[in-house]
């Protein structure tokens, strides 16, 4: 009864698969959410392509790298702010529990 009166917190293993379905399911669910979206909306597809063949196509090879690494780059960033955000409510909860337990 204690997790229903909110008097027990779910805690450090809840956080974990939370951690986990938004560094790991997360990316990759909408990385496959908008390929299917890109390809049934005829729209979004074309200006996909678009964009692929003038954008792209105006970048020298240095510029498509540069784009890549930094774009790679922003990813791990992120990744890593994700980790920190949760290790930090970790330590929260773990110092909750000392100071209540």
């Amino acid at each position: 009864m204690e997790f229903l009166r909110f008097e027990q917190f779910i805690s450090i293993p809840a956080l974990i698969v939370f951690y986990y379905m938004g560094a790991v399911i997360m990316p990759v669910f909408i990385w496959l959410l908008s390929k299917k979206i890109s390809q049934r909306l005829s729209v979004i597809k074309t200006t996909k392509d678009k964009a692929d063949n003038s954008l792209w196509g105006l970048l020298s090879k240095q510029q498509k790298e540069l784009f890549i690494v930094l774009f790679v780059s922003l990813f791990f960033f992120i990744q890593l702010m994700w980790r920190i955000m949760f290790e930090f409510l970790i330590a929260y909860m773990q110092m909750h529990d000392a100071v209540v337990g």
